[in-house]
């Protein structure tokens, strides 16, 4: 060991950034059960990657990573409503964002992206901050987000990865140009219910409301979060007859 770093962290740091990743993102958004966000979790996960910054403080990806999860967790407090409900990022109140957490995810990002060729989770945290640094959902960079994701499935060509990249070409392009990319991402995320989340949000966009209340019903039978299961059945509740 050498100033508490294996001998071999480079081979298992991707490994390690991968698992911090999902821990915070479970944290984040809980796949299953009453509550919308495990924030223990989340708060576990950055302690940890925090620990992984500071001996490793001139890594690019770890330094991008702590920031993806700063400016992600900076939002917490806004994604519910009073009762637990879910609230959509465009809906969210800006003024209830973290402003502290959301300066330290900016400053992390900004040194790592000056570092060189960035990786994906710089891209993914340099994403973020397009999001947290707009002053309202209509002020959000799109163009500049969707340049971001043209980078970001270049490395990682992921569905999930493609699906929030379709997602950026709706705002940027309009909704039809949107669900046109969801048909490539159909094998691939069939058994998920953001693809159906997604299509619902982009058919509703275009005035397909019957289309519209299918996809969100559909969705709302996939996933096992009761938070979204409530928030898919009520937009779906809004387009009946």
């Amino acid at each position: 060991m050498r100033f508490g770093r294996p001998d071999n962290w480079a081979e298992c740091l991707p490994a390690v950034l991968h698992t911090l990743y999902l821990v915070f993102n479970e944290g984040y958004t809980a796949t299953s059960g009453a509550a919308l966000q495990r924030r223990e979790l989340a708060g576990e996960a950055i302690r940890l990657t925090r620990t992984v910054h500071r001996l490793l403080p001139d890594d690019g990806e770890v330094a991008g990573l702590l920031a993806l999860m700063l400016l992600t967790d900076a939002r917490r407090d806004a994604r519910t409503g009073p009762h637990g409900e879910l609230v959509p990022l465009d809906e969210q109140d800006r003024d209830r964002w973290d402003k502290a957490a959301i300066e330290e995810g900016v400053a992390l990002v900004t040194r790592a992206l000056a570092g060189g060729r960035p990786g994906p989770y710089q891209l993914r945290a340099a994403i973020a901050a397009v999001h947290d640094e707009a002053p309202s959902a209509e002020a959000t960079d799109w163009r500049e987000i969707l340049s971001l994701y043209d980078v970001l499935v270049r490395l990682v060509p992921g569905p999930v990865e493609r699906l929030n990249r379709a997602v950026a070409v709706a705002m940027a392009d309009g909704p039809r140009a949107g669900l046109a990319e969801l048909d490539a991402l159909e094998l691939d995320l069939s058994a998920s219910h953001r693809l159906d989340a997604v299509r619902a949000h982009l058919l509703e966009r275009t005035g397909e409301y019957e289309a519209a209340r299918a996809a969100y019903e559909s969705a709302a039978a996939r996933t096992l979060s009761l938070p979204e299961q409530r928030y898919l059945q009520g937009r779906a509740a809004r387009l009946r007859p």
